[in-house]
């Protein structure tokens, strides 16, 4: 993760060097940074190589929503449909084809601004709440097995909650109000299928 955010930082560093700041702030910023160098051999390769960055992402959101929702249907808080395994590819079907006829969708149908702004929204407030759980965790069971620990507790998971929710408030207050919708939907969803007393299955 370290090695990551440096090169990130890195990266940034370069393109504020080679381009006014104010002219990144579009969809492909690293295409931008390599057309103003005057390098055309580079440019199809950078935009390859970030389309095949865009596949991978999409494919991971593909895998981690498919198990979240498995897992999920297993501990009764969705149809027992999405916890249906595949006979030959011991895979939950059901939920891979579900999540993705819904990705589709929401690709297909939303302007790729808005899907950008949905997708930070949502990660932003997921980290939010895991850095809040992160503390509610130690004061509740504070004697269950811990693999990976945080450290400077509390102090870095308020941090990073206060951070999140800071890059958070810099996005349209649309995307606020569509966050609200899903949040609503979510939670009827969930009390409407025992979310709120779960039925753990074995």
């Amino acid at each position: 993760m370290a090695v990551c955010t440096v090169l990130y930082i890195l990266v940034a560093i370069v393109l504020v060097g080679i381009v006014p700041y104010d002219r990144l702030n579009v969809a492909d910023p690293l295409a931008v940074g390599i057309d103003a160098t005057g390098l055309v051999w580079l440019r199809p390769v950078i935009k390859i190589a970030a389309l095949f960055g865009l596949f991978s992402t999409m494919l991971v959101t593909l895998l981690e929503q498919t198990r979240i929702f498995y897992s999920m249907s297993r501990d009764g808080l969705l149809p027992r449909a999405f916890s249906a395994v595949h006979p030959r590819f011991r895979t939950p079907h059901v939920s891979t084809i579900v999540t993705a006829a819904i990705i589709a969708l929401a690709a297909g149908l939303t302007p790729i601004g808005v899907l950008g702004q949905l997708l930070s929204i949502a990660t932003l407030f997921a980290f939010v709440l895991v850095s809040v759980g992160v503390i509610v965790l130690r004061q509740r069971l504070p004697d269950t097995p811990r693999p990976c620990r945080t450290p400077g507790v509390p102090a870095v998971p308020l941090l990073g909650a206060a951070i999140c929710l800071a890059e958070m408030i810099g996005l349209p207050i649309a995307t606020w109000e569509r966050l609200l919708v899903w949040l609503v939907i979510g939670l009827i969803v969930y009390g409407g299928t025992g979310g709120v007393t779960p039925r753990l299955r074995d």
